[in-house]
């Protein structure tokens, strides 16, 4: 068997999710909740001790979705790993229904934290990490940032916070596909070199292929070996990654695809309407 292809096959079904809940709903955003989908699967379907049938287990590892318009790759997540019934993803964006447009904690079984208002993810992912040390628990912490996202001066001020308190026990990954709303981020606010920045600050940082499932394993294993201060992974990805005329298509970020495009999209993935 090819190595992590069960990794890629739930990886691919999360995409294929993704895609029907955006085309049922009419709206969302596509984009960067493609890019993730390795990431997101390494985590929830091997590095973190969850458990489904106790989404507030004390002891559980948590995660914070901080760019949190990509929350169709979050809910396809849940969904896939038992959390709640995946019928639930063709209600995303109604009206009264549990999936909002960005996750909500106190709605939806598995979301650790409400995020949506960018910047802010970090600073809760600090707190929880920092509880886990108070308390002398060994729960880890995981959150995922955008790359525009890192444009907002509450991430430095957060960044800052975790080295100062040696918050080992927190990995963050930085979905770093090069594109948001606006344009490139290179263009909109350059955010380069964003390694030698996370490591002024005092980070442990780590570059890979972020659709890699070895380099993401691996990056997983040095964070936790890292003693006395948090990791960042920056992870390179493809925005739309996975359906041909998303990818690296700045138009992708928050727009649904039509049942046309939804069924193209779904041919690529393997699957079908």
């Amino acid at each position: 068997m090819e190595k992590h292809a069960e990794f890629k096959k739930i990886a691919t079904t999360l995409r294929r999710n993704i895609i029907k809940m955006l085309n049922e709903s009419g709206s969302g955003h596509p984009g960067g909740s493609l890019s993730a989908c390795e990431i997101v699967t390494a985590l929830y379907f091997k590095e973190m001790r969850i458990d489904p049938k106790q989404p507030k287990w004390e002891d559980r590892d948590r995660f914070v979705l901080s760019k949190g318009h990509a929350a169709p790759v979050l809910y396809a997540a849940l969904a896939e790993k038992g959390y709640f019934a995946k019928e639930e993803l063709m209600k995303l964006r109604k009206t009264g229904q549990m999936l909002q447009g960005h996750p909500d904690m106190k709605g939806t079984p598995g979301v650790d934290m409400t995020t949506g208002s960018l910047g802010q993810g970090l600073a809760a992912a600090n707190g929880m990490a920092l509880a886990a040390k108070l308390s002398n628990k060994d729960y880890r912490v995981y959150a995922l940032l955008g790359d525009g996202e890192v444009q907002e001066g509450m991430i430095w001020e957060a960044a800052m916070f975790a080295a100062h308190y040696k918050l080992d026990n927190l990995t963050v990954f930085l979905d770093n596909n090069g594109l948001q709303i606006d344009g490139e981020n290179k263009e909109v606010m350059n955010i380069e070199p964003i390694d030698e920045k996370w490591e002024a600050f005092g980070w442990n940082v780590i570059k890979i292929d972020g659709h890699n499932f070895e380099e993401i394993f691996e990056a997983l294993d040095k964070a936790r070996e890292t003693k006395g201060k948090p990791t960042i992974i920056i992870a390179k990805t493809v925005k739309g990654k996975g359906v041909s005329f998303m990818e690296n298509k700045v138009g992708w970020h928050g727009s649904a695809p039509n049942d046309e495009e939804t069924e193209k999209a779904l041919v690529e993935l393997g699957g079908e309407m």
